[in-house]
């Protein structure tokens, strides 16, 4: 499982830029950085964890390539516990293309995904759940789901979780000793504190992923479908809240074909707002498509945000596409009436009637009226103080959650064993399945193919 070869690869997202970060690591680092780049002082003067300007030059033609800055870090104080290159270059497609070309020629090869990060856990740098928190990091989209993703590369999640391992094992051996040497006559004494040991545990875990839905919230957001008929103001509103002509704005019903998403920020928490095509009987093949998207985007929704346009009033497939909404999505739902700037007092009193068991809003998305009070409602409705974290420990991840809850039941199981009066070496298997479950989360008992699922989602350079 570790690999001794020299990897590199471009650190720094695709496209022109300022600065370029190329990054080695490995045993050739040194030796290729010593081929390519000239300074003032030879390399082997640098110190390491030291900034050093100079050129990068291909040795075969004695060509510069780029003026750059070169970074030694020695192992094992690196975040791949290995030696180091990092090499600071103009941000041109062009000159970092060149340069990792030139690495690659030189001694090293292209990284995979998540290379760098997949290393630094193999050599025990960081545990499996760290190694995730750094893609949760890079793909935090408020200060909330970042402050979740670095409590959890700082190990408090892990630390919690080995400690519970470890009593685990414990109980393994305690077991192993009464059955070994049963002359001692010490099983039911010794039963007695296994089980009120296990009933600990299992509270512990319980209380680990107590908040799980909050933590999913704050790391993957909150999914918010706005429906309606064509022309309600759909994507007037989706415009509005992401603050972003994304989608396009006509008096033509059925303008919007498929489905538009955009990510934005709702007081801390990550609202993933998805425009979807009017709602309706059309015999546009096209639009059709989109109206099928709609209605499949509805069942997998936090929120349902029904638009009504209260100029127009309450017709057939308003109601239509609000029973498809009750039937489909069994979420939380809210009606936002616009175009009050055109409508009376009585046809907008005559919507908030037919809707009077479901949150109705008035709004003006022409003028801007009402999308405070929306904003409001969409945090509000997922309980916006319980989603703020606090000085408590997330637990944000779908693997971590359902490994938990496997040996949350082998514990039940276990108990349930014991309570049924069956010896204790019975009880050892459920044991033993849950801390290797718990060894899955922190990478101490894992699969190779788990962990290339978990590194496959990492970006190329991290």
């Amino acid at each position: 499982m570790f690999e001794t070869d020299t990897i590199a690869a471009i650190s720094t997202p695709s496209g022109t830029g300022g600065i370029g970060i190329i990054r080695i690591s490995g045993d050739k680092a040194f030796e290729i950085a010593r081929k390519i780049f000239e300074g003032k002082r030879s390399f082997d003067s640098f110190r390491s964890h030291t900034i050093n300007y100079g050129k990068i030059v291909d040795p075969s033609t004695n060509e510069t390539i780029d003026e750059v800055l070169l970074s030694r870090m020695d192992g094992p104080n690196t975040f791949t516990r290995e030696d180091v290159i990092e090499i600071n270059c103009h941000g041109g497609i062009a000159v970092q293309k060149r340069i990792i070309e030139l690495v690659v020629r030189e001694g090293a090869r292209i990284a995979e995904p998540g290379e760098f990060t997949k290393r630094a856990f193999l050599n025990g740098r960081i545990d499996l759940t760290q190694a995730e928190a750094v893609i949760d990091l890079i793909n935090s989209k408020t200060e909330a789901g970042s402050r979740a993703a670095v409590d959890q590369l700082e190990g408090k999640l892990s630390e919690k979780l080995k400690e519970v391992r470890k009593r685990l094992i414990e109980l393994i051996a305690h077991i192993e000793v009464t059955v070994d040497y049963p002359e001692h006559d010490i099983e039911e004494i010794t039963g007695q504190k296994i089980y009120e040991e296990l009933n600990a545990i299992g509270s512990k875990l319980n209380n680990i992923i107590k908040n799980f839905d909050k933590g999913r919230i704050i790391r993957e957001g909150i999914s918010v479908v706005i429906v309606g008929r064509p022309n309600v103001g759909k994507s007037s509103l989706l415009n509005e809240l992401s603050g972003k002509n994304k989608a396009i704005v006509t008096d033509i019903p059925g303008t919007t074909r498929d489905i538009i998403e955009e990510y934005v920020n709702i007081e801390g928490i990550p609202v993933k707002l998805i425009d979807t095509a009017g709602i309706r009987q059309t015999e546009d093949v096209v639009e059709k498509i989109g109206v099928e998207k709609a209605r499949k985007s509805i069942e997998s929704a936090d929120l349902v945000i029904m638009m009504v346009d209260a100029g127009s009033g309450i017709n057939s497939e308003d109601l239509e596409i609000m029973k498809a909404a009750r039937e489909i999505c069994n979420r939380k739902l809210i009606v936002l009436i616009n175009k009050i700037d055109v409508a009376d007092e009585t046809s907008i009193k005559n919507i908030e009637n037919t809707f009077d068991d479901v949150r109705t809003i008035r709004a003006s998305i022409k003028e801007e009226k009402g999308i405070e009070e929306l904003e409001r409602a969409i945090t509000e409705s997922f309980v916006r103080d319980e989603i703020k974290t606090g000085s408590e420990m997330l637990v944000t991840n779908v693997r971590h959650k359902s490994l938990i809850d496997k040996a949350i039941n082998n514990i039940n199981d276990a108990r349930t064993a014991f309570e049924s009066g069956m010896p204790l070496d019975c009880l050892t298997i459920d044991i033993k399945n849950a801390a290797e479950h718990i060894g899955q989360i922190t990478g101490e008992s894992v699969s190779e193919d788990v962990m290339k699922s978990i590194f496959s989602r990492f970006c190329l350079g991290k």
